[in-house]
């Protein structure tokens, strides 16, 4: 189903992305900003579902990547995000036909929305994750062989380039370092891909999922409800703690935002480690949930998503942890994102504290 994106709508898309990009993907508010400023000049989006996707269509993303930490005081101007895109289509010789967000999460739901305002051009209602992730190859494009190169890039002083790489992999080890010297954060059109691609590689309908929790949130207040448990059963998945956050660890390292934050109540703490996203939830030391699963921090009262770079003392909280894309659970896909890939040397455990292997991409992708 086709439908539209107004500037009314963008609070509670960005509200919603904030929610499932686990804490990472910078900062909902200023990507909402972005957003707006591009419709208000150039008009509504239009949103297309995979199904209606032409086998022939070029989609590529428009995304940021680096520190989220660092938007807070460095926000990209339209042209910049313009940019890599008209880069990527000079390069092909092919003009791109269809944006996607490469994560549904934060800024990066919202940086695509600009991008296809400025540039005239519909928007996939579908993302490359279900969620956030810290690094460029971790998205399910990848394990469908979908390459980023050749990805172009851009920052706000005009510079641009573009780099090919021979995996995704070191697309990321590439493009962080220049990320890191360009500012920390920086403008990216990648992941070329046909129609009949995407409809595979994709997680479809991310967009609605993010419109149908930011709103369920607003909902809940105004009915005066509990807009925590209500964002939980939208995304069929459960609280795992709340309390007080009493202490927060964080630096802006190597392109990343990276630290721990600790929770507590009732003389127990849970403990949430982060990379830009958050990773692992324990509770006095006995694991609850990992990555690739989906763990969120949101305001105790309001309901409203709390960003790893907006935590602070004193806040009361819920954390609250659901499915991610059983495809994120597949045996290569664990690899990429589970624990051990970012160093802990744990077991993945599923948002319901499980522990249990995934099928291979293939037959995931048949039971999903």
């Amino acid at each position: 189903m086709t439908w539209t994106i107004s500037i009314d709508d963008i609070d509670d898309l960005a509200r919603g992305s904030a929610v499932l990009g686990t804490g990472g993907g910078g900062d909902p508010y200023i990507g909402g900003l972005l957003a707006k400023e591009a419709l208000r000049r150039h008009g509504d989006v239009t949103v297309v579902s995979l199904d209606e996707l032409p086998d022939d269509a070029v989609v590529a993303c428009v995304s940021m990547l680096g520190a989220p930490t660092v938007m807070v005081e460095k926000l990209p101007s339209l042209d910049e995000i313009m940019r890599p895109v008209r880069e990527l289509s000079e390069h092909y010789g092919r003009p791109i036909t269809h944006i996607m967000c490469i994560e549904v999460g934060g800024v990066n739901s919202t940086i695509p929305i600009a991008a296809a305002a400025a540039l005239g051009l519909p928007v996939l209602d579908a993302d490359g994750m279900g969620r956030a992730f810290p690094e460029l190859q971790m998205v399910l494009p990848t394990l469908y062989g979908v390459t980023s190169s050749p990805l172009a890039y851009s920052d706000e002083k005009g510079n641009v380039g573009v780099l090919r790489t021979i995996d995704n992999a070191w697309g990321e080890r590439i493009i962080r370092v220049a990320a890191v010297e360009m500012g920390c954060s920086i403008m990216l059109s990648g992941f070329h891909m046909t129609g009949a691609v995407a409809r595979k590689a994709l997680v479809r309908d991310s967009l609605t999922l993010c419109m149908n929790v930011g709103r369920a949130i607003v909902d809940a207040r105004a009915e005066k409800v509990d807009a925590v448990e209500r964002a939980t059963a939208i995304l069929s998945g459960r609280v795992l703690f709340g309390g007080k956050v009493t202490d927060v660890e964080r630096a802006t390292t190597a392109g990343f935002a990276r630290g721990r934050a600790t929770i507590e109540e009732s003389g127990n703490t849970l403990t949430l480690l982060f990379q830009n996203e958050h990773l692992i939830a324990e509770l006095d030391g006995e694991v609850l949930a990992t990555t690739p699963d989906l763990i969120m921090v949101l305001d105790h009262e309001s309901g409203e998503p709390i960003t790893t770079e907006g935590l602070r003392y004193g806040q009361r909280v819920r954390v609250i942890a659901a499915p991610g894309d059983e495809r994120w659970h597949s045996p290569a896909a664990i690899e990429m994102v589970g624990p051990r890939y970012f160093g802990y040397d744990m077991e993945p455990h599923r948002f319901d504290g499980t522990v249990r292997p995934g099928l291979p991409i293939a037959d995931a992708e048949a039971a999903a």
